[in-house]
């Protein structure tokens, strides 16, 4: 049986105060980052490749079921407001479509042909990454479609929390972040949840940074979709060019974006 599955370290939960059931949760949580530590190499592996396709006009994608599926979309859909890339660079696909994200779908995870006729729906090709997500990493969703991809010699990912799984052998790319039994027995949206979660963090910002969509610090790529952001924008023209709100704030309206207000500022382009 995999670790993920195996029985929690606690028992008798519902006799437990509520503060003990959050110590013993926190206790577990803090398990999380050692386990990631031990796969960094694994994931150092995995933020190359992921670097190379995108450089080169690939794309990145993420199949998974559940849990994991959810949070692969969400990692997908916060890439363009954070680094100002085109909605379709990331893309994060679930067994079951769309409705999948909200509610259960009952089986989509059984059928290991339907991630690829799902791939194939966005025309992926071997310019491309897929990385599959599954806590038990015994996904049939998951794995006939990096096997799939496989055969047509599309790389292949995957982040998985149990060592020697189905998944990890279907990956060209795999990292096996071991995250031990759950606080309640199975319920991996907990620790595997959020080991996936963390990983996915370093994947995209990482192959971000390297693509060049992070200066110094700061994303100077974001979307300005909203009155926070722009406030941030605001700050970062600012303290980049030493200039006072107002004119920063003239100059972000101007050019859309942080790194065009600075470059054209820089470049004496300030009336384009």
């Amino acid at each position: 049986m995999s670790t993920t599955e195996s029985a929690s370290n606690y028992d008798g939960l519902e006799q437990m105060s509520v503060h003990e059931l959050l110590i013993n949760i926190n206790r577990e949580d803090k398990t999380v980052p050692l386990a990631i530590e031990k796969a960094l190499p694994q994931i150092e592996e995995l933020v190359k490749a992921t670097v190379d396709r995108l450089a080169r006009g690939g794309r990145l994608f993420y199949i998974g079921a559940g849990t994991s599926g959810r949070l692969g979309i969400v990692d997908a859909s916060e890439c363009p407001p954070t680094f100002g890339v085109p909605h379709g660079m990331v893309i994060g696909i679930i067994a079951g479509g769309d409705t999948a994200i909200r509610k259960a779908v009952e089986f989509a995870e059984d059928d290991a042909a339907q991630a690829w006729l799902d791939l194939q729906e966005h025309q992926v090709t071997d310019k491309d990454i897929v990385v599959g997500i599954a806590a038990s990493g015994r996904t049939p969703y998951v794995i006939g479609g990096l096997n799939a991809c496989r055969e047509r010699g599309i790389a292949t990912g995957c982040i998985v929390c149990n060592a020697g799984s189905a998944v990890a052998a279907a990956a060209e790319f795999p990292v096996e972040v071991v995250t031990g039994p759950e606080f309640v027995t199975g319920s991996t949206r907990m620790k595997a949840g959020t080991a996936q979660k963390l990983v996915l963090n370093m994947l995209t910002t990482a192959s971000m940074v390297k693509l060049g969509r992070v200066k110094g610090n700061k994303m100077v790529d974001m979307q300005l979709s909203n009155l926070k952001l722009v406030d941030r924008g605001t700050r970062m023209v600012m303290e980049e060019l030493d200039l006072g709100r107002a004119e920063a704030g003239a100059l972000l309206k101007k050019f859309g974006s942080v790194r065009a207000a600075i470059e054209a500022f820089q470049n004496g382009d300030k009336e384009k």
